[in-house]
Parts: structure tokens; C-alpha cells; sequence
């Protein structure tokens, strides 16, 4: 079926019927052997096919290696604390691919992700019958067409739009944003974004439309250039948040809670992100800078209502309290970046005894995410996870060698959390980290046992 045909995304004749959870569950499965494929061509087919749902409401669009889906949470409920219908779509998810997709916090229920699934499902094969598409979309090409055509259901007043990876070919590329934002750019995905920041950064940068604001959290000096001579050629405003001058200072606080004051855009704002860490504080300077810059160039945000939308955003899997006594913590970092931050915050909290629960996935760099945090650590239990990219257990001890009298192996999740929690003593704090397809098999395995957290 051709655009020129059912604009609200409805095949004609008999309504696709909503798939079945096994059917659903399949399709998405048989979506990954495509793997990642670059170009923006077949998702622009397909959205035509739709009505092009992604331009039926403004959006922002937010890229960077790391702090991208803090960010994202953050700007959402910014947009909630100013009484905005918000949409958010982020990857990856934990437990459910449904996570991806909420409407004013609430995650898409089982049956619209189902009734969609199947309609663009049953769409991709007309447009693949009739020569339109050559191939058919990628997995997180088809989770993204769900989420546009979902938006567009529910009337949202704006869409928060996470990259899945890159930017420049990501499937969420194809729209013009009223705000782009750049949170970090450090080392990941090498394999498909280039061995070298300049590198990532171009392909990050790729988000950069012409004439569309652009916010950029990232300092490194290489990445910069890069993302300023993009936004120059497209003559995008550009805001670098970290620049020559100190626009966030950390106050003295008590405890873990803490708070910042942040200048930007001639106002003054006293930030209190609910997020642990201190990199949260500069994820909320670079959401604050976002949302002020959203409101001189589409409609006024509140100052009260950035304050407000900071310290409400929540993100699961980010130095996520799941146990006490022994303290446990659950964090996906995963590259070099997410686990500097992740020092940092433990360095701070200096608990008496750390064990760490670590996997990682063996695409990713290992020995540098290891010499960052397994030296803080008092003992380390290796473990796995059941998923082809994992490493084992044997790769990661090979790579930590100077760590080896203090590392235990432990393959099942379940004993390797006991064990950790056993030697950290009640205490002491246990941290599973490394990747967060760990974080999501932990929050898996609580759910099964009717937890919310370990006892």
C-alpha cells in the first residue's frame, strides 16, 4: 500500500488483527537477524506509507554516549511539571521492550504494542510485495515506527526521542527536531561509529539539522571541534553547557542527595537531581540548558517547572538502590565513560567493604572498564549472563590479571549475587555492573521472585 492510502496508518479492508504475545515475540526475534544496517532510505519508505506520523508533533532529539537516557527522563518530566502530554521513547530496554515507549510516564500497554506490531507488520509486507522496500526494516527500525505511529494516536504535545546509537544513520534521524541535544561523546561502538572520538563525534553530530538549535554536554577537545564545525556548516545555534566558564557548581550537601546551581541563558537555577551521582548533576545542567532553549524557540517551560521535572525524573538501572544491608546497587555502565562516573560516585560514598558482580559483553572494552572499577573493589565475583555477546568469564580474568587474588567465578546470577552479598557483610555494598543487559537479567530474576528488592 502506497502513502498516497489510509494516512492514520490503517491497512484497507480487514484491520491487521493484534498479534498474539508468542507471535509478537517471534516477529521481533526473526527483526535481529538484520542486525544494524545503515541508511535512513527504508524508514523513510515506511513512514511515508504511514502519513510520515513522526512530523505530527514537535520532538526533541537526544544523542552522546553516555547520559543520554537520564537526560531524555529528565527533559520528560520537565515537560510533565509544565503540563505538557509528553511521549518518550529510549533504548534499550531492562525486562520489557514495551519500557521503550511511554506517554506521560506510562509505559505502552501489552495490547497497543501488540495491535501496532501487527500493523506494521502486516504493512512492511505489502510494501515488500509491491517493490516498494527491498528489504525489510531492522528490529529497532520497527520499534521506532511503533512509537512514532503511537505518539501520533495519542496526540502527545511533544515527543523526547532518544538515538539508539550513532545518529547520523539512527532510525530516529529522520526527524526535525525543535532542539537537539549532544550529551556526552567518549569511546563506544567503535565497530560502527569509527575508532576515534572526531570519529564518534561526526556520527553523533549527524543529528545536527540546519537551523535547529543545538546543546552539547561534550568536552573533549577533539569531539568539540567536530561538533562545532557540523553545527556551523548547517548554521544550527550552537550551546556548549561545559565550556570555558563554571555555569554548575556543586554545593556542599550531606549524604549521597545533592545539589547544584546552574547559569544558563541568563537565569539561575538551583538543581536537586533524585538521581545518585554527581555526572547527574551535569545531565540536569544539560537538560535544563535543553528546556530553556526549548522555550525561547517553541513555547515558554517554566523555570519551577525545570527544578520540578529534575528532581522527579527517575531511570531504572542507574545507581538503582535494589538491596540494603548490605547496601546493592544496580548500574549499567558499560563503557569507559559510564564507569569513570561510576568511580567516582563510589569513590565518594568510600563504602568499608565493596564486592562487585561483573560481566560485560566481549564486544565492548573490558580491560579498560576493569582497571577503572576493580581496583576499588574488595572482592569481585564474574558471572554470566545468557546472551551470545557476553563474555565469559575465563576473557574477563585474562584481562584483569593484577586483580586475580581478589576475583571469584560464579555462573549463575542468582549464587553470584549471594555470594557477593555474604562477603560485603551488612555493611558493606555490593554493585552489579557492566552492562545492562546484567542490570536487566537482575531485575528479571526479582521479578520472577515477586521482589521489589533483595532481602
Amino acid at each position: 500500500m502506497t502513502s498516497g492510502h489510509s494516512p492514520r496508518g490503517l491497512t484497507s479492508g480487514a484491520m491487521p488483527r493484534v498479534l498474539t504475545p508468542s507471535l509478537c515475540r517471534a516477529y521481533l526475534r526473526d527483526l535481529q537477524q538484520f542486525g544494524i544496517k545503515l541508511g535512513l532510505d527504508s524508514m523513510r519508505t515506511v513512514l511515508a506509507a504511514f502519513g510520515d506520523p513522526h512530523n505530527a508533533y514537535p520532538s526533541i532529539h537526544v544523542a552522546g554516549t553516555n547520559g543520554k537516557g537520564s537526560v531524555s527522563a529528565m527533559l520528560t518530566e520537565v515537560l510533565a511539571a509544565d503540563g505538557l502530554k509528553a511521549g518518550l521513547y529510549t533504548s534499550p530496554h531492562l525486562v520489557r521492550v514495551e519500557e521503550r515507549i511511554r506517554v506521560k510516564g506510562r509505559i505502552i500497554s501489552s495490547r497497543d504494542f501488540r495491535r501496532l506490531a501487527g500493523t506494521v507488520k502486516a504493512r512492511i509486507e505489502s510494501l515488500l510485495a509491491g517493490g516498494e522496500l527491498e528489504a525489510p526494516p531492522t528490529f529497532f527500525e520497527v520499534l521506532t515506527l511503533i512509537a512514532f505511529l503511537y505518539f501520533r494516536e495519542r496526540k502527545v504535545d511533544i515527543a523526547v526521542l532518544e538515538v539508539g546509537m550513532g545518529g547520523r544513520f539512527d532510525a530516529t534521524n529522520v526527524v526535525t527536531p525543535l532542539v537537539s541535544v549532544i550529551t556526552s561523546i567518549s569511546r563506544d561502538h567503535q565497530e560502527h561509529l569509527g575508532p576515534t572520538l572526531a570519529a564518534i563525534a561526526f556520527e553523533k553530530a549527524g543529528i545536527i539539522k540546519p537551523g535547529v538549535p543545538v546543546v552539547c554536554g561534550a568536552e573533549a577537545r577533539d569531539a568539540v571541534k567536530v561538533v562545532r564545525a557540523q553545527a556551523a556548516e548547517k548554521d544550527a545555534p550552537l550551546t556548549m553547557v561545559f565550556g570555558r566558564t563554571r555555569p554548575l557548581i556543586r554545593e556542599k550537601t550531606s549524604g549521597v542527595k545533592m545539589a547544584f546551581r546552574y547559569e544558563a541563558e541568563g537565569t539561575r537555577l538551583r538543581l536537586l537531581p533524585r538521581l545518585p551521582g554527581a555526572h547527574q548533576g551535569r545531565n540536569a545542567a544539560i537538560a535544563a540548558s535543553a528546556a530553556l532553549i526549548l522555550g525561547r524557540v517553541w513555547r515558554p517551560i517554566s523555570r519551577l517547572a525545570i527544578v520540578r521535572g529534575v528532581a522527579r525524573a527517575r531511570w531504572e538501572g542507574r545507581l538503582e538502590t535494589v538491596g540494603r544491608n548490605p547496601l546493592v546497587l544496580l548500574d549499567g555502565a558499560h563503557n569507559e565513560g559510564g564507569a569513570a562516573a561510576l568511580r567516582a560516585y563510589i569513590e565518594e560514598l568510600r563504602p568499608p567493604r565493596l564486592v562487585l558482580v561483573f560481566t560485560m559483553m566481549k564486544d565492548k572494552a573490558v580491560g579498560r572498564v576493569a582497571g577503572l572499577l576493580f581496583p576499588l573493589a574488595d572482592r569481585i565475583v564474574l558471572t554470566t549472563i545468557p546472551y551470545a555477546r557476553a563474555a565469559e568469564p575465563a576473557e574477563i580474568l585474562r584481562r584483569a590479571r593484577p586483580f586475580r587474588d581478589r576475583i571469584f567465578v560464579e555462573p549463575s546470577l542468582p549464587k553470584a549475587i549471594a555470594l557477593a552479598r555474604a562477603e560485603a557483610g551488612r555493611r558493606g555494598t555490593v554493585v552489579i555492573t557492566g552492562s545492562l543487559f546484567l542490570v536487566g537479567e537482575v531485575k528479571k530474576m526479582l521479578r520472577r521472585n515477586g521482589l521489589a528488592e533483595f532481602k
